[in-house]
């Protein structure tokens, strides 16, 4: 592949302005070498080797990503897509379409000086390209990320015109390479801020500046001790209650009966609970993320403390539906999803053998033990026929990008009910994993998608098991789900305009 533009080869003709912009190249490139740079010459060589084959960026990539914060995954992520894709266009198109010789080495000092030099053409620098890709990447993301990255993504491709191994327009070009790279992906995959939940249905709500008024229940089980101290040293007027799992719900009880707005702090089971009862009182509710997935605070835009300081300095709120089921006496409410069939099952076993042998061992027994199973685990009449079901799934609000495991919502009161069904008969686990590969289908031979305001279940078997929220409860005979309207309040800062 000849290249557009040979650098190395002067025009026929005059060329003036092509000439002065070489020659201008060629004086900042010395006017550089020249100049003592403090601290650099044992800084930057080596900042420069680091980022070969974006060793660096792949390293502040898992570094992020081991913060377990959500916000910093997904900017890694984003910071490494980018990168790729401004690796791959330099590669393919950057490097060929221009031929331009490596500077002349003379002017550059022999401490600066790489041990080994790039063999490749100059224009652009695929560095400048891949730190101004990563960095950009992180900061479209997390603005607060992007500002920690931001001088290290510099100093590397300034490394590169000190070490003599580029022009100072090589780096300029890379790095607009590499940022409109990380636009790029951002248009084919938006961020989350891009994509947040609607700003309607508004709620009014009291405004918290110092968290005086709010009473937060927090599950010690969840590990969640830090998250409060942060809580609290943002709104010092906050009132903190942390108790065990088994106390969660009467402490909640007794926090409504004297708080404005009722606040808590744990995974899916602390949170429904919550919800159940900030909904009997009337009170707003504020969700600090606490436990492991936190599908409900996420889907809010609240995936930390100062989220929800934010919504609650401001009195920032917003009105959301809530699914409600009930089986003859017993009734639940749930915010995330309801479900039927495999996963109840596969809980209430590694429920069972998890204080024996450990969380991961006895998830991995749960699932041989119910896939191996020679019955449905779920047999319902829907229209009048008796249906062998391996799964049904309900979700509060449609879910999107989502085989049999939940994605995330854009909008949590839409009214529906996303439900998925996987259909009975030989070898589930090929089925399963057939409906989670067909997820975005409405229709497949195993598996069916509908968005309902309402679903009923008749004849289903006594002891059968409903997981919804994370708790396991048995239930018999008719089966209804639907839902409840903007039922609840809950805060949330405004959504990025």
């Amino acid at each position: 592949m000849s290249p557009d533009v040979d650098l190395t080869v002067p025009l026929p003709g005059r060329h003036r302005l092509r000439e002065k912009l070489l020659s201008l190249d060629s004086r900042l490139f010395e006017f550089a070498a020249e100049q003592h740079w403090p601290g650099g010459e044992p800084v930057l060589p080596r900042l420069s080797r680091s980022a070969n084959h974006g060793v660096l960026w792949f390293a502040t990539a898992a570094a992020m990503a081991a913060s377990r914060t959500p916000r910093a995954r997904r900017a890694a992520v984003r910071g490494v897509a980018s990168l790729a894709l401004a690796s791959l266009t330099i590669n393919t198109l950057g490097k060929r379409s221009v031929r331009r010789p490596r500077p002349v080495l003379d002017p550059v000092p022999l401490v600066r000086q790489l041990k080994r030099q790039p063999i490749t053409t100059s224009f652009p620098s695929g560095h400048a390209a891949s730190a101004a890709a990563f960095a950009t990447g992180v900061a479209l993301e997390s603005p607060g990320w992007g500002l920690a990255v931001a001088p290290v993504a510099f100093s590397v491709a300034m490394s590169r015109v000190y070490t003599g191994v580029h022009f100072p327009s090589d780096v300029l070009a890379g790095a607009a390479l590499g940022a409109g790279a990380a636009f790029a992906v951002r248009g084919l995959v938006p961020t989350r801020a891009q994509l947040g939940p609607p700003p309607r249905p508004r709620a009014d709500v009291p405004a918290l500046p110092d968290g005086e008024g709010l009473v937060l229940v927090a599950n010690t089980a969840a590990g969640s001790a830090e998250r409060v101290r942060a809580l609290q040293g943002l709104l010092p007027g906050v009132e903190i209650v942390e108790c065990e799992p088994e106390d969660v719900r009467a402490e909640l009880e007794k926090a409504a009966a004297r708080a404005r707005v009722l606040g808590v702090c744990g995974g899916d089971g602390t949170v429904n609970a919550g919800a159940e009862v900030a909904l009997r009182h009337g009170l707003p509710l504020a969700v600090l993320p606490g436990g492991t997935l936190n599908h409900f605070s996420y889907d809010l835009g609240v995936e930390g403390a100062r989220d929800l300081a934010e919504a609650l300095t401001r009195g920032e709120a917003v009105r959301v539906d809530v699914g409600r089921f009930t089986s003859g006496e017993g009734r639940g409410v749930f915010l995330n999803t309801l479900s039927l069939g495999v996963y109840p099952e596969l809980v209430r076993v590694r429920e069972r053998w998890s204080p024996r042998i450990g969380g991961w061992p006895a998830g991995v027994l749960a699932a041989l033990r119910v896939l191996n199973a020679d019955r449905h685990p779920l047999q319902a009449e829907v229209g009048g026929r008796t249906h062998p079901l391996w799964l049904l799934f309900a979700g509060n609000g449609t879910y999107h990008r989502m085989g049999l495991t939940p994605g995330r919502r854009l909008d949590l009161a839409d009214g529906l009910l996303d439900v998925r069904v996987v259909h009975g008969g030989r070898r589930p686990a090929l089925r399963l994993l057939a409906a989670a590969i067909a997820g975005p289908l409405t229709r497949s031979p195993v598996h069916a998608a509908e968005q309902v305001a309402r679903l009923r279940l008749d004849g289903v078997a006594p002891g059968t098991l409903l997981a919804y929220d994370g708790e396991v409860v048995e239930v018999s005979g008719q089966v209804t789900v639907d839902k409840m309207p903007q039922a609840l309040t809950v805060y949330r800062p405004a959504p990025l305009t």
